[in-house]
This record gives structure tokens, C-alpha cells and sequence, in this order.
């Protein structure tokens, strides 16, 4: 098996399920979930995810290619690996999410929703990752998960990452990391959710986070020259080569309120083009639904994810401020 995206969306298992080359041993786990383990001592452990979102397919062009090289002996592998597909069926379709967002789902949540293909791919990654983590890991073995996005909006940082509540300090390679992988921003959740990376840093101590690497479009309409830092960086990783210099220390933003469409009533006050990190000043109404208003309360909030279409009880939008930085420093 030498194209882990293409024997994913065939929709069958690969005829020969294991392998090795000169530098690892791989096994095929199910469809989208593959482990690869170097036949060196590892280093330590990473889940590397795309395609929990099926219409974000850069990040899996990136991943497969990585994989492949990887497959093909042409690269070393000095960590333990875990590589995911996550959503096969809407990247069949090209759809963000067929009937649920699965980015919405992890932690037990698919329990929460109706039997169908989503809820039973959440249970089986978080299945896979608690099978990789617990089964082969040193206890102090380092854990990273790292889950490639791109973003719907347009956004005035074309890069960046979303790390979940933690209430232990991030690891500083890892933050070393993705200064050198191209991050711009990063932005610090407050509040527990239901996406892969706050589930595996809740249930596994594992550092996570989510990059969004850049704009969503479909299969062989992306530039990958967009993503060379961190493609470059994920490489380095991966082999154990020196990573690249980071180009610059990400600006940093903390959550500091939800939007949440409760009703049919719900109403975003922005249009179809506003940026993610587009900033509001106090007292603007962002969103309303029925009675329940949400207003910007610090003197600048930033927006991010705005999004008015999500089902209910789920998040339109996320506010935030800038860490370490005056106001007017803020994108307008």
C-alpha cells in the first residue's frame, strides 16, 4: 500500500494489511487510521489527523504525501505515528460533514446524537488513539496531536492554531514547534469542547492542537506552495531532522466568550466576508437569538470561526483578545 489517501476513499482495505521498509514497520488499523512505528527506538508519539472536516483537503494532500514518502522508505521515521483520515465519507463528497460535524462529537458527545456514520467514526478514532497512546507508549514518552485544518472564512492571519484547555503549561518544544511551522497566531481556549485535539489533551495529556492552515477548497485546487512551513516542519518532525527557523513568535489571543445559535431565531450581525480575526469594539451586538443577546464586552474582541449556519446548540462564533497587546495593535 502505497497511497494511504486513494486505498482510503476506495472505501476497502488494502490486501496486504502490514509492511515494513527499511526504516519502520506499518499496519493498517481501518479505514483512514494507519500506525506507522520505526524499527529504531522511538522518540515519541504523534497522531497526526486531516480530514476530520472532508472539504479541508490540503492538509490531506500534505499527509498523504508525507505518508507516502514514508511508505516508500525514501524518509526516516523517528517517532511512533499514528496517521488519521477522519471523516472518509465526506471527503468522498467533498462536504464539510455529512449529517454532524465530527469536530463537535469527541468526547462521548456522538453519544449525544442519532446511530449514524459520524457518531460510530468518532467512538472508532477515539478507540484508535486510546489503543495507540495506552498499548505502546512510555509513560514519559512525549504524546503530540497535531489536527490539520483549513478554514472556511478568509482570515487576517492566514495561519494559525487553536489549543484546548489545558491546565498544565504547553511543553516549549512543542510551542517551538509551531512557531516553526508558520503559526501567526495562536489562540488559547477557556472552556472544554467536543473537538479531537481537547480530547486527547483531556483523556491523554497529550499536547494538541488545531492548525488552520489555510483556505478550504476542493481536491487538486490547492497551491501547496502555501503550506511549504509547514509542510517543511511536519517533515522535520517526522524524520527527526533540525526544524526550520521560525520566521516569527506567534501573536497570541484567549477565548473570552462563545456564541451559540439556541434557535431558528439565531441571527449573526456579520456578513459572509467577514475575516476571522476581525475586531469589534465594546458594546457592538454581535449576534441575537430571540431574547438572548451577545455584545462585545472587553474594549476589543476578536472574532473567530463566525459561522451562522452550524446546527443548534452548537458554536456560531468564538470571541477573543490579544494577550500582550494594545488595542489599536489589533486587526480592523
Amino acid at each position: 500500500m502505497h497511497d494511504f489517501l486513494q486505498q482510503t476513499l476506495s472505501g476497502e482495505a488494502p490486501r496486504q494489511r502490514c509492511g515494513e521498509t527499511p526504516w519502520l514497520r506499518w499496519q493498517w488499523h481501518d479505514h483512514g487510521i494507519l500506525q506507522l512505528d520505526p524499527l529504531s527506538d522511538p522518540r515519541q508519539a504523534l497522531v497526526l489527523s486531516a480530514g476530520i472536516h472532508g472539504n479541508e483537503t490540503a492538509p490531506v494532500e500534505i499527509m498523504n504525501s508525507l505518508i507516502g514518502a514514508l511508505l516508500r522508505g525514501e524518509m526516516a521515521l523517528r517517532h511512533r505515528v499514528l496517521a488519521i483520515l477522519g471523516n472518509p465519507a465526506a471527503l468522498r463528497a467533498n462536504k464539510r460533514y455529512l449529517r454532524h460535524d465530527v469536530n463537535r462529537l469527541f468526547g462521548g458527545r456522538w453519544q449525544q446524537i442519532d446511530d449514524c456514520d459520524e457518531a460510530r467514526r468518532a467512538l472508532r478514532l477515539e478507540q484508535a488513539i486510546e489503543a495507540f497512546w495506552l498499548q505502546g507508549c512510555k509513560e514519559d514518552q512525549p504524546r503530540w496531536h497535531l489536527d490539520l485544518h483549513t478554514a472556511i472564512r478568509g482570515s487576517w492571519h492566514t495561519r494559525f492554531g487553536v489549543l484546548p484547555l489545558n491546565p498544565q503549561p504547553w511543553p516549549d518544544a512543542f510551542l517551538h514547534w509551531l512557531a516553526a511551522a508558520g503559526l501567526e497566531a495562536l489562540v488559547y481556549h477557556t472552556a472544554p469542547g467536543g473537538t479531537f485535539t481537547h480530547f486527547s489533551c483531556a483523556t491523554f495529556n497529550a499536547a494538541s492542537c488545531t492548525l488552520e492552515l489555510g483556505k478550504a477548497l476542493p481536491f487538486g485546487a490547492n497551491d501547496l506552495t502555501q503550506f511549504a512551513a509547514a509542510q517543511q516542519a511536519l517533515t522535520a518532525l517526522l524524520s527527526g531532522a533540525p526544524l526550520p527557523a521560525p520566521q516569527q513568535t506567534p501573536r497570541r489571543y484567549r477565548v473570552v466568550q462563545q456564541i451559540t445559535r439556541l434557535s431558528e431565531r439565531f441571527k449573526l450581525h456579520m456578513d459572509a466576508e467577514t475575516r476571522n480575526f476581525t475586531a469589534f469594539p465594546q458594546g457592538t451586538l454581535l449576534a441575537e437569538d430571540g431574547e438572548t443577546q451577545y455584545v462585545v464586552q472587553q474594549a476589543r474582541e476578536c472574532v473567530l470561526f463566525p459561522n451562522p449556519g452550524v446546527a443548534l446548540g452548537l458554536r456560531a462564533g468564538l470571541m477573543l483578545v490579544e494577550e500582550g497587546a494594545p488595542a489599536e495593535a489589533l486587526p480592523r
